[in-house]
């Protein structure tokens, strides 16, 4: 019944690329090269009939043969049985000659003919859709189109066939291809992506050098990237070979670029794409509102609310509106400006983006960090969110062009910190807080914010207590308001407390300020008197929200976790849970993010001091730090355990008293590691500078040991030092032999990641030396070889290398630790390939993968892979060490080892160059480039430039290479004297030790 009749498989054609046909999945045999041109011409004339004389010229040419009416006749019947029964229905007999027809359905009634698709179309549908996203102004949606428009080719259109129709329609093709190809680069400029965009302009530039909108979108891409020189190469490389080539000169939109370059031009910064407007949101895109929320209780502040409120509301201008609320802590900076933005928000109806920029911390917000999260905040997915503070800035401007998003900054440090943080043109808004005066900032309007008056810090008290209980005794409230010197956040906190003792009375309270044991002789001016208020809030707490409030504040990190302060507490997570978010409802906490808390800065100031004048007996507070101390070592030793599956380092390290946390998979412990970077390295120095006891130092520097993949993977590697230095100072002060030859291993492991080879062997000779006076010496034996003789390979000294790490093999070896002895294989390995031996270096490199997989694998396997990739590739066997380079790359990217992506893609593009392939060595050299950029790893970046620079060399791209060579001539300048042993010849590959694991 036709009811019932099974739904046909279509019929799937392919001409962008190889030409090909399916019948659903199943291949069909398309004959001859000169029947699929039969085919292709047919296809291409999208259903119009082509006759046998247009058929015999297009394969042909003037010179058909005798027999080609009846080949053609042949072609045609070959094809329809291939298609099967719905064949002749599909490629048809029509006035003398013959049509396919193509689309949803094929002749007859509607429904009645075969289902024919043709890939060709399907490309021109996705490109046709991402030209008018581009027209309405959703760049990011017209990239994502083209790029799949650009994924239907498969190859070569129409690859392999003969005949003067299919040249013409092949050349046709590809130059629209290349053409959608130059439109989705001028997309991905527009959305900020110019640091992916130049490896691939690079490779389109040497296919097609005499194609100048593709030096133009190079040198934009190059400049944006903050490549100003190499941009200027490109153009002098462009004019030499239009003159030697053509005889002419740049075309005027080269020139002009040229010109806007050496002159810096600020709108070069950002896209000059089509406007875009407020309602055409790209798909994906997310309107953000972050605002938090506003202030039940919001007093006053009539004057500064109507200046930001007019600020803010004013219309698109050249430059987005900045107000700039500053003030001293406490005076309401931020109540002030989360009620001024949500009066305005209607304003700006494309969001609203909101960051604690954590000034007036230890460790302020980076700025490419919150531009990460601004950025995923507006849908832009994580995935291609570049990396360092230019391009991510960029991709902001781009995103936030044409729209209205308000921003507001809270607790920014300076200017320079905020800087970044800006849209590029108006329409959008920003708003700042921060105790200091922006007058670094251009175009900021400063609000200044002083305390309340008398009439607005009542009106305030009154709102949070009640007109009720004020009204009968009015002169205690004032007196209540006076001693805490008009401070919003003073008055706050006491009214709060207040309010919540309905036994309490005005006047009781009015008279506990009066007392000057209640009230710090810093309550006489400024800030000071948010330390009475303290002290009046502490005062009313339970003994256990008390215990709670005192214990947490020496902890040095910019918040804590709640896994972290139950430790601290030694409580349940539950019980835990439930008092600090009790001090939470009393403000002297705050709720950074689900599961996490930090104090106002002034309130820990005056925790601390709650905890050294009240914390009996004094023991209480070195043994909460301590079991902090335990947490985390326990903790990131099992993150250390899971990366290094039988690896002993952790059976070396000090015995724990608290559990720490356990980890489903290695992800989640490198999730782990990451957010709790500075609170880590915080305790680290808070036990080493006097925060903790003589007992905690050698915990303090074997949680160094145990968290030092921070460097690794190019996390926190200052901060790691500075922990490890104040450990190593306090040890030697307290004739601590152990833990200062551990800080020792720490520093030499810390400075080898960044470049400073000669304070890596010095601290790695120096740990050495303490061994006869430590507990366990087998742990600085194994890792001080190892250490000494990666260094060694650094600085190719190959001989010494192979030397010392003989010894780390045997020292692993003695202890059972399998990771350490595939770790001293992998290093020998290179040492190998500096020895010129590459056999060798191969039966190690081999022998350590061995090793590895023995062990259960983990990211660590990636590190024998990359040995074994450059041993091959020394060896002769270029194309076999490109795959283990490949395999190494795929687990370094899945593992989130930026620093080791950074170095593979690196070698990679060396390979590539031994293999004689320098068009595709760029590609790999940009990526390396734009991640080592990122880590500010300077020293393995001269190298990366270099490589780049010989690469570009030999692709005719002369000038840009000299101004590689200059940057990688000037970073080694900048490194000093320490550089010179890594120096060789100019067209040197930098440091072949560089990627040592």
């Amino acid at each position: 019944m036709e009811g019932t009749r099974t739904p046909r498989e279509p019929l799937r054609f392919a001409v962008l690329g190889p030409v090909l046909a399916w019948r659903g999945r199943a291949a069909l045999d398309t004959g001859s090269p000169q029947q699929r041109a039969v085919l292709a011409a047919l296809l291409l004339r999208g259903g119009h009939t082509a006759t046998v004389g247009e058929l015999v010229d297009g394969l042909w040419g003037s010179g058909p043969p005798a027999t080609a009416l009846n080949a053609l006749r042949t072609y045609a019947f070959r094809l329809r049985r291939s298609f099967g029964a719905e064949g002749a229905g599909v490629l048809v007999s029509d006035s003398g000659g013959y049509a396919i027809r193509t689309g949803p359905a094929g002749p007859g009634p509607a429904g009645s003919g075969p289902v024919v698709e043709l890939d060709l179309d399907r490309a021109r549908a996705l490109a046709e859709e991402g030209h008018r996203a581009r027209r309405s102004g959703n760049p990011v949606r017209a990239r994502e189109l083209l790029a799949e428009a650009l994924a239907v080719w498969r190859g070569e259109s129409l690859a392999g066939l003969p005949g003067p129709y299919a040249e013409t329609q092949r050349t046709r093709l590809e130059e629209w291809r290349l053409s959608l190809t130059e439109t989705r680069l001028e997309l991905d400029l527009e959305v900020g992506s110019h640091a992916e965009a130049v490896s691939e302009l690079t490779a389109l530039t040497t296919a097609h050098p005499l194609r100048e909108r593709l030096r133009e979108l190079l040198m934009l891409a190059l400049y944006r990237s903050g490549r100003q020189t190499e941009a200027l190469a490109v153009y002098a490389d462009t004019r030499h070979l239009l003159a030697e080539e053509l005889g002419v000169g740049p075309r005027p939109e080269l020139s002009g670029l040229h010109h806007r370059i050496l002159n810096a031009d600020p709108a070069l910064t950002t896209a000059a794409g089509p406007a875009r407007k407020t309602t055409a949101f790209p798909e994906g895109f997310i309107r953000p509102a972050q605002l938090p929320a506003d202030t039940a209780h919001f007093t006053g502040r009539t004057a500064h609310v109507t200046e930001i409120r007019d600020l803010l509301a004013a219309g698109p201008g050249g430059s987005p509106a900045v107000p700039a609320v500053t003030g001293t802590g406490g005076v309401g900076k931020t109540t002030l400006a989360v009620h001024a933005a949500h009066s305005v928000r209607h304003r700006f109806p494309d969001g609203q983006l909101y960051a604690d920029l954590q000034g007036t911390g230890p460790e302020p917000a980076e700025p490419e960090t919150v531009l990460g999260w601004f950025l995923r905040a507006l849908g832009v997915p994580g995935a291609t969110v570049p990396e360092g503070v230019d391009e991510r800035s960029a991709l902001l401007r781009s995103t936030l062009d044409g729209r209205r998003v308000l921003i507001l900054l809270d607790n920014a440090r300076d200017a320079a910190q905020v800087r970044p943080l800006l849209p590029g043109t108006g329409g959008c808004a920003v708003l700042v807080t921060s105790r200091h005066r922006m007058t670094g900032l251009a175009g900021a309007r400063i609000v200044d914010l002083d305390v309340m008056g008398p009439g607005e810090g009542l009106s305030l008290f009154t709102r949070i207590v009640g007109a009720e209980r004020v009204e009968a005794e009015r002169d205690a409230a004032t007196d209540v308001v006076e001693a805490c010197g008009f401070l919003p956040l003073a008055i706050r906190i006491a009214a709060s407390r207040l309010a919540a003792r309905r036994t309490w009375t005005v006047p009781l309270l009015a008279r506990k300020l009066r007392d000057e044991r209640r009230r710090l002789d810093e309550l006489r001016a400024g800030d000071l008197a948010v330390t009475a208020t303290f002290e009046l809030g502490y005062g009313q707490l339970e003994p256990g929200q008390a215990r709670a409030f005192r214990l947490l504040g020496p902890a040095d990190g910019p918040d804590i976790s709640l896994a972290a302060a139950a430790a601290v507490l030694d409580l349940g997570p539950d019980a835990t849970e439930e008092l600090l978010e009790s001090l939470v409802d009393t403000s002297l906490l705050e709720s950074a993010a689900p599961g996490r808390y930090r104090y106002h800065d002034l309130v820990r100031l005056y925790a601390r001091a709650c905890a050294e004048r009240d914390e009996q007996p004094p023991a209480g507070r070195e043994a909460a730090l301590s079991r902090l101390l335990d947490f985390y070592l326990a903790t990131a030793a099992r993150a250390y355990a899971l990366a290094r599956p039988g690896d002993r380092l952790v059976a070396h390290l000090a015995p724990t008293k608290v559990p720490g946390l356990a980890f489903e998979d290695g992800g989640e412990a490198v999730d782990w590691l990451t957010t709790e970077a500075a609170c880590i390295l915080s305790c680290v120095r808070l036990q080493a500078t006097g925060g903790g006891s003589p007992a905690s130092l050698a915990r303090a520097a074997d949680l160094l040991l145990a968290a030092k993949d921070l460097v690794e993977a190019g996390i926190s590697g200052s901060a790691y030092i500075h922990a490890a230095e104040a450990v190593l100072a306090a040890a030697r002060a307290a004739g601590d032999a152990q833990a200062e030859g551990r800080a020792c291993i720490a520093l030499a492991h810390a400075h080898r990641f960044t470049g400073q080879l000669e304070e890596a062997d010095e601290y790695a000779h120096r740990s050495l030396l303490l061994v006869g006076a430590t507990d366990d010496p087998v742990l600085i034996r194994c890792y001080a070889a190892n250490q000494l003789g990666i260094i060694a390979i650094h600085q190719r000294r190959y001989r010494d290398a192979e030397a010392h790490l003989r010894r780390a093999l045997d020292h692993f070896r003695a202890d059972g630790n399998r990771v350490g002895e595939a770790s001293a294989l992998s290093n020998l390995s290179r040492a190998h390939v500096g020895l010129d031996d590459a056999a060798r270096a191969v039966e190690l490199a081999e022998e350590a993968l061995a090793v590895y997989r023995s062990v259960g694998g983990s990211w660590r396997l990636a590190n024998a892979l990359y040995s074994l990739g450059l041993a091959l590739a020394e060896d002769g066997r270029a194309d076999e060490g490109l795959d283990r380079l490949a395999e190494a790359l795929g687990i370094f990217r899945e593992s989130r080892q930026r620093w080791w992506e950074g170095i593979t893609l690196y070698r990679t593009a060396e390979v590539h160059l031994i293999a004689g392939r320098a068009e595709e060595a760029v590609q790999p050299a940009e990526l390396a480039l734009s991640i080592l950029r990122g880590l500010r790893s300077w020293w393995q970046l001269a190298g990366v430039l270099t490589v780049l620079a010989r690469a570009l060399d030999l692709i005719g791209q002369a000038e840009r290479a000299r101004a590689c060579r200059q940057e990688a001539r000037a970073i080694r300048d900048r490194q000093g004297p320490a550089a010179e042993r890594l120096r060789t010849a100019p067209d040197s590959d930098g440091p072949p030790g560089a990627g040592s694991a």
